[in-house]
């Protein structure tokens, strides 16, 4: 269980250092900008969802009742993979930018 733990906490850590950077470089209007932005999305409400599910998975059935709610953010985490543009098409914006960035240095 404290591997589990250990998990969702690098999780919830890197992805929280991820959106830092991704709303740094937005404010700073950087080149990259676009490119932080979608894998910040992408990773972000993946990792986290995954981590939803993992704390849903420690409470066992309880994790299923409104009193505690972890139904809804599992809920709200599995809307927020699909709004602003689906986790598919993040990968399809990181993919454009990274295979833009190889052929200027070629």
């Amino acid at each position: 269980m404290r591997f589990t733990l250990a998990d969702m906490a690098t999780g919830l850590q890197t992805s929280r250092m991820l959106l830092w950077r991704a709303a740094s470089a937005l404010d700073d209007d950087d080149a990259d900008k676009v490119e932080l932005c979608a894998m910040a999305k992408r990773y972000v409400t993946d990792t986290c969802f995954e981590v939803a599910d993992q704390a849903l998975q420690l409470h066992g059935g309880y994790g299923y009742l409104r009193e505690y709610g972890l139904e809804k953010i599992v809920r709200d985490l599995r809307v927020h993979r699909i709004l602003e543009g689906t986790n598919e098409i993040m990968r399809l914006v990181i993919g454009r930018a990274e295979a833009a960035r190889f052929r200027a240095t070629v």
